[in-house]
Protein backbone atom coordinates (compact mmCIF):
# COMPACT_ATOMS: atom_id res chain seq x y z
CA UNK A 1 0.00 0.00 0.00
CA UNK A 2 1.15 3.17 -0.65
CA UNK A 3 1.83 6.07 1.71
CA UNK A 4 0.84 9.36 0.88
CA UNK A 5 3.51 12.03 1.19
CA UNK A 6 2.04 15.15 -0.46
CA UNK A 7 -1.09 16.56 -2.39
CA UNK A 8 0.14 14.82 -5.34
CA UNK A 9 2.68 12.51 -4.13
CA UNK A 10 3.19 8.91 -3.31
CA UNK A 11 5.47 7.08 -1.59
CA UNK A 12 5.59 3.50 -3.41
CA UNK A 13 8.44 1.94 -2.19
CA UNK A 14 10.15 -0.65 0.27
CA UNK A 15 11.29 -0.75 3.34
CA UNK A 16 13.99 -3.55 3.87
CA UNK A 17 14.30 -4.44 7.51
CA UNK A 18 16.51 -7.00 6.81
CA UNK A 19 19.43 -5.55 4.97
CA UNK A 20 22.81 -5.77 6.42
CA UNK A 21 25.44 -5.43 3.86
CA UNK A 22 25.12 -3.15 0.74
CA UNK A 23 27.31 -3.02 -2.31
CA UNK A 24 27.83 -6.32 -1.96
CA UNK A 25 29.70 -5.97 1.44
CA UNK A 26 31.66 -2.97 1.01
CA UNK A 27 28.70 -1.04 3.14
CA UNK A 28 27.16 -2.40 6.86
CA UNK A 29 23.78 -1.40 6.80
CA UNK A 30 22.96 -2.46 10.79
CA UNK A 31 19.55 -0.10 10.66
CA UNK A 32 18.46 -1.32 7.32
CA UNK A 33 17.36 0.87 4.24
CA UNK A 34 14.81 1.27 2.35
CA UNK A 35 14.46 1.96 -1.70
CA UNK A 36 11.91 5.18 -2.47
CA UNK A 37 10.26 5.59 -5.01
CA UNK A 38 7.22 7.91 -5.80
CA UNK A 39 4.33 8.35 -8.03
CA UNK A 40 3.16 11.79 -8.27
CA UNK A 41 0.12 12.12 -10.16
CA UNK A 42 -1.11 15.35 -11.75
CA UNK A 43 -2.79 15.72 -15.25
CA UNK A 44 0.11 13.05 -16.05
CA UNK A 45 1.34 11.00 -13.63
CA UNK A 46 4.58 9.95 -13.08
CA UNK A 47 6.81 7.28 -11.52
CA UNK A 48 10.34 8.29 -9.66
CA UNK A 49 12.67 5.76 -9.43
CA UNK A 50 11.81 2.02 -8.26
CA UNK A 51 13.28 -0.61 -6.27
CA UNK A 52 15.87 -3.36 -6.04
CA UNK A 53 15.20 -6.08 -8.35
CA UNK A 54 15.17 -8.52 -5.45
CA UNK A 55 11.41 -6.80 -4.39
CA UNK A 56 10.74 -6.22 -8.54
CA UNK A 57 7.31 -8.25 -8.69
CA UNK A 58 6.52 -7.33 -4.87
CA UNK A 59 6.92 -4.08 -5.92
CA UNK A 60 5.29 -3.81 -9.26
CA UNK A 61 2.35 -6.33 -7.46
CA UNK A 62 1.67 -3.41 -4.96
CA UNK A 63 1.99 -0.43 -7.73
CA UNK A 64 -1.06 -2.26 -9.12
CA UNK A 65 -2.80 -1.81 -6.23
CA UNK A 66 -2.28 1.80 -6.24
CA UNK A 67 -2.88 2.63 -9.82
CA UNK A 68 -3.74 0.73 -13.57
CA UNK A 69 0.08 0.62 -14.68
CA UNK A 70 -1.88 1.97 -18.25
CA UNK A 71 -2.37 5.20 -16.24
CA UNK A 72 1.30 5.72 -15.93
CA UNK A 73 2.38 8.26 -18.65
CA UNK A 74 6.19 8.08 -17.95
CA UNK A 75 9.16 6.98 -15.72
CA UNK A 76 11.52 9.47 -14.12
CA UNK A 77 14.68 7.50 -13.39
CA UNK A 78 17.13 9.59 -11.57
CA UNK A 79 20.02 7.25 -11.19
CA UNK A 80 20.23 3.80 -12.37
CA UNK A 81 22.24 1.32 -10.07
CA UNK A 82 20.57 -1.94 -9.58
CA UNK A 83 18.90 -0.98 -6.23
CA UNK A 84 16.94 2.14 -8.34
CA UNK A 85 16.33 0.48 -11.60
CA UNK A 86 15.91 -2.74 -10.37
CA UNK A 87 12.30 -2.92 -11.07
CA UNK A 88 12.57 -1.42 -14.10
CA UNK A 89 12.17 -5.00 -16.79
CA UNK A 90 9.49 -6.07 -14.55
CA UNK A 91 7.62 -3.37 -14.51
CA UNK A 92 8.35 -2.39 -18.51
CA UNK A 93 6.91 -5.96 -19.38
CA UNK A 94 3.70 -4.39 -18.33
CA UNK A 95 4.06 -0.83 -19.75
CA UNK A 96 6.30 -1.12 -22.42
CA UNK A 97 5.86 2.04 -24.12
CA UNK A 98 6.21 4.17 -21.36
CA UNK A 99 8.58 7.16 -21.81
CA UNK A 100 11.42 6.64 -19.36
CA UNK A 101 13.10 9.74 -18.29
CA UNK A 102 16.96 10.07 -18.12
CA UNK A 103 20.66 11.34 -18.54
CA UNK A 104 22.27 10.37 -21.63
CA UNK A 105 24.95 7.87 -19.39
CA UNK A 106 21.48 7.25 -17.36
CA UNK A 107 20.03 5.27 -20.67
CA UNK A 108 23.35 3.74 -21.08
CA UNK A 109 23.37 2.21 -17.91
CA UNK A 110 20.48 0.89 -17.96
CA UNK A 111 21.44 -0.70 -21.11
CA UNK A 112 24.33 -2.35 -19.58
CA UNK A 113 22.33 -3.37 -16.89
CA UNK A 114 19.88 -5.00 -18.70
CA UNK A 115 20.99 -5.68 -22.20
CA UNK A 116 18.15 -7.35 -24.39
CA UNK A 117 15.55 -6.41 -22.03
CA UNK A 118 15.75 -2.74 -22.54
CA UNK A 119 16.40 -3.01 -26.49
CA UNK A 120 13.10 -1.36 -27.62
CA UNK A 121 12.55 0.61 -24.54
CA UNK A 122 11.51 4.53 -25.23
CA UNK A 123 14.18 6.33 -23.69
CA UNK A 124 14.30 10.47 -23.23
CA UNK A 125 17.26 11.71 -22.70
CA UNK A 126 17.20 15.00 -20.34
CA UNK A 127 19.47 17.73 -19.10
CA UNK A 128 19.80 20.35 -16.28
CA UNK A 129 17.09 22.96 -17.23
CA UNK A 130 14.95 20.82 -19.35
CA UNK A 131 11.28 19.92 -17.92
CA UNK A 132 8.21 17.96 -18.14
CA UNK A 133 4.91 19.98 -18.16
CA UNK A 134 2.52 17.30 -16.15
CA UNK A 135 -0.52 19.86 -15.63
CA UNK A 136 -0.28 21.97 -12.78
CA UNK A 137 3.08 21.08 -11.89
CA UNK A 138 6.34 20.55 -13.58
CA UNK A 139 9.02 18.68 -13.22
CA UNK A 140 12.00 20.18 -14.12
CA UNK A 141 15.62 17.91 -13.87
CA UNK A 142 19.20 19.06 -12.62
CA UNK A 143 21.92 16.84 -13.53
CA UNK A 144 24.20 15.66 -10.59
CA UNK A 145 26.90 13.79 -12.31
CA UNK A 146 29.08 11.75 -9.34
CA UNK A 147 26.89 11.87 -6.67
CA UNK A 148 27.68 9.33 -6.76
CA UNK A 149 27.08 7.81 -10.37
CA UNK A 150 27.96 9.50 -13.64
CA UNK A 151 24.25 8.87 -14.52
CA UNK A 152 22.90 10.82 -11.42
CA UNK A 153 20.51 13.36 -11.69
CA UNK A 154 17.33 15.17 -9.30
CA UNK A 155 14.19 15.96 -10.14
CA UNK A 156 12.18 18.90 -8.47
CA UNK A 157 8.36 19.22 -8.59
CA UNK A 158 6.88 22.94 -8.47
CA UNK A 159 4.02 23.35 -6.72
CA UNK A 160 4.96 20.78 -4.03
CA UNK A 161 8.39 21.85 -3.54
CA UNK A 162 9.59 18.67 -3.45
CA UNK A 163 13.33 17.89 -4.48
CA UNK A 164 13.82 14.17 -5.31
CA UNK A 165 17.74 13.78 -4.49
CA UNK A 166 18.08 10.32 -5.05
CA UNK A 167 21.35 9.35 -2.96
CA UNK A 168 21.78 12.79 -1.91
CA UNK A 169 20.63 13.51 1.56
CA UNK A 170 20.49 10.04 1.94
CA UNK A 171 20.69 7.00 4.96
CA UNK A 172 20.70 3.82 5.03
CA UNK A 173 17.62 3.54 7.91
CA UNK A 174 14.78 1.35 7.67
CA UNK A 175 11.62 2.73 9.37
CA UNK A 176 7.92 2.82 8.61
CA UNK A 177 7.78 6.47 9.94
CA UNK A 178 8.80 8.33 6.53
CA UNK A 179 9.57 11.64 7.91
CA UNK A 180 12.60 13.34 9.82
CA UNK A 181 10.44 14.62 12.40
CA UNK A 182 8.81 11.40 12.88
CA UNK A 183 12.67 10.34 14.19
CA UNK A 184 15.63 10.27 16.74
CA UNK A 185 17.20 13.26 14.66
CA UNK A 186 20.63 12.36 15.89
CA UNK A 187 20.61 8.64 15.40
CA UNK A 188 19.59 9.77 11.16
CA UNK A 189 21.91 12.56 11.11
CA UNK A 190 24.60 9.59 12.29
CA UNK A 191 23.13 7.52 9.49
CA UNK A 192 23.31 10.63 6.75
CA UNK A 193 27.06 11.24 8.17
CA UNK A 194 27.95 7.59 7.42
CA UNK A 195 26.39 7.09 4.16
CA UNK A 196 28.28 10.64 2.86
CA UNK A 197 31.94 9.42 4.22
CA UNK A 198 31.39 6.19 3.09
CA UNK A 199 29.68 7.18 -0.43
CA UNK A 200 29.96 11.04 -1.20
CA UNK A 201 32.92 11.72 0.66
CA UNK A 202 35.09 10.87 -2.20
CA UNK A 203 33.03 13.30 -4.24
CA UNK A 204 32.81 16.27 -2.10
CA UNK A 205 34.17 18.69 -4.62
CA UNK A 206 31.12 17.94 -6.79
CA UNK A 207 29.13 18.34 -3.75
CA UNK A 208 30.18 21.69 -3.06
CA UNK A 209 29.44 22.53 -6.80
CA UNK A 210 25.77 21.00 -6.89
CA UNK A 211 24.94 22.46 -3.04
CA UNK A 212 25.67 25.91 -4.77
CA UNK A 213 24.17 25.07 -8.21
CA UNK A 214 20.70 24.46 -6.51
CA UNK A 215 20.24 26.79 -3.88
CA UNK A 216 21.06 29.56 -6.16
CA UNK A 217 18.47 28.84 -8.71
CA UNK A 218 15.95 29.46 -5.49
CA UNK A 219 13.80 26.46 -5.33
CA UNK A 220 11.20 26.14 -2.59
CA UNK A 221 12.15 23.44 -0.91
CA UNK A 222 9.12 21.60 1.33
CA UNK A 223 10.47 18.41 0.89
CA UNK A 224 13.85 16.66 -0.18
CA UNK A 225 12.96 13.18 -0.78
CA UNK A 226 16.36 10.88 -1.03
CA UNK A 227 15.81 7.17 -2.10
CA UNK A 228 16.88 6.07 1.11
CA UNK A 229 16.08 6.60 4.31
CA UNK A 230 13.73 9.39 5.53
CA UNK A 231 12.00 12.05 3.69
CA UNK A 232 13.89 15.35 5.00
CA UNK A 233 10.55 18.14 5.62
CA UNK A 234 11.31 19.77 9.46
CA UNK A 235 14.82 19.95 9.29
CA UNK A 236 15.94 20.79 5.62
CA UNK A 237 18.27 23.34 6.50
CA UNK A 238 20.26 21.36 9.11
CA UNK A 239 20.84 18.34 6.48
CA UNK A 240 21.67 21.16 3.39
CA UNK A 241 24.09 22.56 6.39
CA UNK A 242 26.15 19.36 7.16
CA UNK A 243 26.55 18.63 3.63
CA UNK A 244 28.42 21.74 3.08
CA UNK A 245 30.06 21.09 6.28
CA UNK A 246 31.19 17.83 5.95
CA UNK A 247 31.96 18.79 2.03
CA UNK A 248 34.31 21.40 3.16
CA UNK A 249 37.55 19.12 4.30
CA UNK A 250 35.73 18.47 7.24
CA UNK A 251 37.15 17.51 10.66
CA UNK A 252 36.31 17.70 14.32
CA UNK A 253 39.16 18.48 17.20
CA UNK A 254 39.35 14.30 16.90
CA UNK A 255 42.50 12.02 16.45
CA UNK A 256 41.61 8.53 15.80
CA UNK A 257 44.23 5.61 16.29
CA UNK A 258 43.62 2.31 13.68
CA UNK A 259 45.67 -0.23 14.14
CA UNK A 260 45.65 -4.12 13.72
CA UNK A 261 47.80 -6.60 15.99
CA UNK A 262 48.62 -10.00 16.31
CA UNK A 263 50.26 -11.07 19.83
CA UNK A 264 48.89 -7.27 21.77
CA UNK A 265 52.23 -5.80 21.02
CA UNK A 266 50.56 -3.29 18.59
CA UNK A 267 47.51 -3.12 20.83
CA UNK A 268 49.57 -1.94 23.80
CA UNK A 269 51.39 0.55 21.56
CA UNK A 270 47.89 2.08 20.38
CA UNK A 271 47.08 2.41 23.81
CA UNK A 272 50.03 4.24 24.89
CA UNK A 273 49.83 6.23 21.89
CA UNK A 274 46.03 7.70 23.19
CA UNK A 275 47.42 7.95 26.43
CA UNK A 276 50.37 10.64 25.19
CA UNK A 277 47.93 12.08 23.21
CA UNK A 278 45.56 12.96 26.06
CA UNK A 279 48.37 14.16 28.33
CA UNK A 280 49.25 16.63 25.68
CA UNK A 281 45.77 17.75 24.77
CA UNK A 282 42.69 17.31 27.29
CA UNK A 283 40.22 18.69 25.28
CA UNK A 284 41.24 16.55 21.76
CA UNK A 285 38.63 13.55 21.22
CA UNK A 286 40.56 10.36 21.24
CA UNK A 287 39.51 7.11 19.79
CA UNK A 288 40.87 3.64 19.19
CA UNK A 289 39.96 0.87 16.45
CA UNK A 290 40.88 -2.57 16.26
CA UNK A 291 40.36 -2.85 12.23
CA UNK A 292 40.02 -6.60 12.35
CA UNK A 293 37.57 -6.27 14.66
CA UNK A 294 35.68 -2.87 14.44
CA UNK A 295 32.72 -2.72 11.08
CA UNK A 296 35.32 -1.06 9.03
CA UNK A 297 32.67 1.78 7.13
CA UNK A 298 31.84 3.09 11.14
CA UNK A 299 36.04 3.19 11.05
CA UNK A 300 36.32 5.29 8.12
CA UNK A 301 33.77 7.43 9.22
CA UNK A 302 35.32 8.35 12.67
CA UNK A 303 38.65 8.99 9.74
CA UNK A 304 36.34 11.36 8.45
CA UNK A 305 35.54 13.03 11.77
CA UNK A 306 39.10 13.52 12.63
CA UNK A 307 41.72 15.78 11.89
CA UNK A 308 44.50 13.41 12.08
CA UNK A 309 44.93 9.67 12.65
CA UNK A 310 47.71 7.06 13.69
CA UNK A 311 47.59 4.04 11.90
CA UNK A 312 49.42 0.98 13.11
CA UNK A 313 50.28 -2.71 12.30
CA UNK A 314 52.65 -5.39 13.27
CA UNK A 315 54.92 -6.30 10.44
CA UNK A 316 53.34 -9.52 9.13
CA UNK A 317 55.34 -10.92 5.79
CA UNK A 318 57.56 -7.73 5.59
CA UNK A 319 54.49 -5.61 5.23
CA UNK A 320 51.10 -5.07 7.31
CA UNK A 321 48.37 -7.35 8.04
CA UNK A 322 45.87 -7.88 5.38
CA UNK A 323 42.74 -5.68 7.45
CA UNK A 324 45.26 -2.69 7.71
CA UNK A 325 46.00 -3.40 4.08
CA UNK A 326 41.87 -3.54 3.62
CA UNK A 327 41.52 -0.39 6.09
CA UNK A 328 43.97 1.55 4.13
CA UNK A 329 41.88 0.81 0.72
CA UNK A 330 39.00 2.54 2.37
CA UNK A 331 41.22 5.83 3.22
CA UNK A 332 42.59 6.00 0.11
CA UNK A 333 39.28 5.46 -1.67
CA UNK A 334 37.38 8.34 0.22
CA UNK A 335 39.81 10.83 -1.14
CA UNK A 336 40.20 13.11 2.25
CA UNK A 337 41.68 16.23 2.40
CA UNK A 338 43.48 18.43 5.30
CA UNK A 339 43.92 15.67 7.32
CA UNK A 340 47.60 14.75 8.83
CA UNK A 341 48.42 11.33 9.76
CA UNK A 342 51.91 9.09 10.84
CA UNK A 343 52.19 5.49 11.16
CA UNK A 344 53.25 2.85 14.12
CA UNK A 345 53.91 -0.24 14.56
CA UNK A 346 55.73 -3.54 16.04
CA UNK A 347 57.80 -6.06 14.63
CA UNK A 348 60.47 -8.71 15.48
CA UNK A 349 63.08 -9.05 12.25
CA UNK A 350 62.14 -6.89 9.98
CA UNK A 351 60.63 -3.11 10.13
CA UNK A 352 59.44 -2.27 7.10
CA UNK A 353 55.75 -2.00 8.27
CA UNK A 354 56.14 2.00 9.76
CA UNK A 355 57.45 3.75 6.12
CA UNK A 356 54.73 1.39 3.49
CA UNK A 357 51.65 2.39 5.98
CA UNK A 358 52.90 6.26 5.68
CA UNK A 359 53.00 5.84 2.21
CA UNK A 360 49.84 4.60 1.46
CA UNK A 361 48.35 7.60 4.09
CA UNK A 362 50.77 9.82 1.81
CA UNK A 363 49.22 8.19 -1.32
CA UNK A 364 45.74 8.71 0.26
CA UNK A 365 46.03 12.33 0.93
CA UNK A 366 47.31 13.08 4.12
CA UNK A 367 50.02 14.81 5.64
CA UNK A 368 53.08 13.21 6.97
CA UNK A 369 53.46 14.56 10.24
CA UNK A 370 56.46 12.81 11.20
CA UNK A 371 58.34 9.50 10.55
CA UNK A 372 56.33 7.76 13.10
CA UNK A 373 57.55 4.72 15.58
CA UNK A 374 58.03 0.99 15.90
CA UNK A 375 59.40 -1.05 18.42
CA UNK A 376 60.93 -4.79 18.59
CA UNK A 377 58.92 -7.55 19.73
CA UNK A 378 56.59 -6.66 22.92
CA UNK A 379 57.05 -3.45 24.23
CA UNK A 380 58.60 -3.46 28.00
CA UNK A 381 57.41 -0.49 30.05
CA UNK A 382 60.46 2.12 29.20
CA UNK A 383 59.40 1.60 25.61
CA UNK A 384 55.62 2.46 26.33
CA UNK A 385 57.04 5.27 27.78
CA UNK A 386 58.49 5.95 24.78
CA UNK A 387 55.14 5.12 23.10
CA UNK A 388 53.61 7.74 25.29
CA UNK A 389 55.40 10.22 25.04
CA UNK A 390 55.56 10.38 20.81
CA UNK A 391 51.81 10.41 21.18
CA UNK A 392 52.09 13.59 22.93
CA UNK A 393 54.58 14.91 20.56
CA UNK A 394 51.59 14.26 17.81
CA UNK A 395 49.33 15.88 19.68
CA UNK A 396 51.32 19.15 19.96
CA UNK A 397 52.44 18.70 16.35
CA UNK A 398 48.71 18.46 15.01
CA UNK A 399 47.80 21.09 16.93
CA UNK A 400 50.23 23.27 15.40
CA UNK A 401 53.10 23.53 17.86
CA UNK A 402 56.58 22.34 18.24
CA UNK A 403 57.39 22.03 14.35
CA UNK A 404 60.64 22.76 14.80
CA UNK A 405 62.64 25.38 12.66
CA UNK A 406 64.15 23.89 9.77
CA UNK A 407 67.68 23.45 9.68
CA UNK A 408 70.07 25.69 8.51
CA UNK A 409 71.77 25.52 5.44
CA UNK A 410 68.89 22.89 4.50
CA UNK A 411 67.55 23.18 1.10
CA UNK A 412 64.04 23.18 0.46
CA UNK A 413 62.50 20.34 -1.75
CA UNK A 414 61.06 21.35 -3.94
CA UNK A 415 56.93 21.60 -4.72
CA UNK A 416 55.78 18.37 -6.22
CA UNK A 417 53.77 18.82 -9.52
CA UNK A 418 50.51 20.23 -9.45
CA UNK A 419 47.68 17.28 -9.62
CA UNK A 420 44.35 18.26 -11.39
CA UNK A 421 40.74 16.94 -11.05
CA UNK A 422 38.05 15.45 -13.57
CA UNK A 423 35.25 17.93 -13.60
CA UNK A 424 33.08 15.46 -14.34
CA UNK A 425 34.08 12.20 -12.46
CA UNK A 426 36.21 13.47 -9.65
CA UNK A 427 39.46 11.39 -11.13
CA UNK A 428 42.74 12.69 -9.88
CA UNK A 429 45.43 13.24 -12.46
CA UNK A 430 49.23 12.86 -10.38
CA UNK A 431 51.95 13.74 -12.05
CA UNK A 432 53.82 11.57 -9.96
CA UNK A 433 52.12 8.85 -10.64
CA UNK A 434 51.16 9.65 -14.88
CA UNK A 435 48.70 7.63 -17.23
CA UNK A 436 51.00 4.28 -17.98
CA UNK A 437 47.53 2.34 -19.64
CA UNK A 438 47.36 5.36 -21.73
CA UNK A 439 51.32 5.97 -22.03
CA UNK A 440 51.87 8.83 -19.91
CA UNK A 441 54.84 8.34 -17.55
CA UNK A 442 55.18 8.91 -14.26
CA UNK A 443 56.55 12.08 -13.71
CA UNK A 444 54.58 14.05 -16.71
CA UNK A 445 53.25 16.86 -15.44
CA UNK A 446 49.64 18.10 -16.45
CA UNK A 447 50.30 20.66 -18.97
CA UNK A 448 52.63 18.12 -21.02
CA UNK A 449 49.74 15.64 -21.83
CA UNK A 450 48.77 15.47 -25.13
CA UNK A 451 45.60 17.69 -26.40
CA UNK A 452 43.69 14.76 -27.08
CA UNK A 453 44.54 12.64 -23.99
CA UNK A 454 41.27 11.55 -22.15
CA UNK A 455 40.28 10.80 -18.53
CA UNK A 456 40.83 7.01 -18.15
CA UNK A 457 37.24 6.59 -15.91
CA UNK A 458 34.72 8.88 -17.94
CA UNK A 459 36.11 9.67 -21.09
CA UNK A 460 35.87 13.33 -21.49
CA UNK A 461 38.79 15.33 -22.50
CA UNK A 462 41.70 17.46 -21.06
CA UNK A 463 39.89 20.58 -20.66
CA UNK A 464 37.58 19.16 -18.63
CA UNK A 465 39.57 19.27 -15.90
CA UNK A 466 41.28 21.78 -13.33
CA UNK A 467 44.14 22.61 -10.44
CA UNK A 468 42.86 20.75 -7.76
CA UNK A 469 43.10 22.88 -4.74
Amino acid sequence: MGRQISEKVTWVGKIDWRLTSFHGNELSTARGSSYNSYLVRDRKTVLIDTVWQPFDKEFVARLREEIDLADIDAIVMNHNEIDHSGALPELMRAIPTVPIYCTAKGEGIIRGHYNEAAADWNFVNVKTGDTLDIGESTLTFIEAPMLHWPDTMFTYLSGEGILFSNDGFGQHYATESLFDDENDLEMILAEAEKYYANILAIYSKQVRGKLAEVLDMGLTLDMVAPSHGVIWRDHIAQIVERYQTWSQDYAQNQITIVYDTMWNSTRMMADALAQGIRSADEKVTVKVFNVAEKDKNDVLTEVFRSKAILAGSPTVNYGFTYAMGGMLELIEGAHLRGKKAAAFGSYGWSGNVKAKIASRLEEAGFEIVDEGIQELWVPDQAQIEEVRAYGAAFARKVAGEADGEREQGEVEAAPPAPKYACKICGFVYDPAKGDPDSGIAPGTPFEDIPDDWSCPICGVGKENFELLE
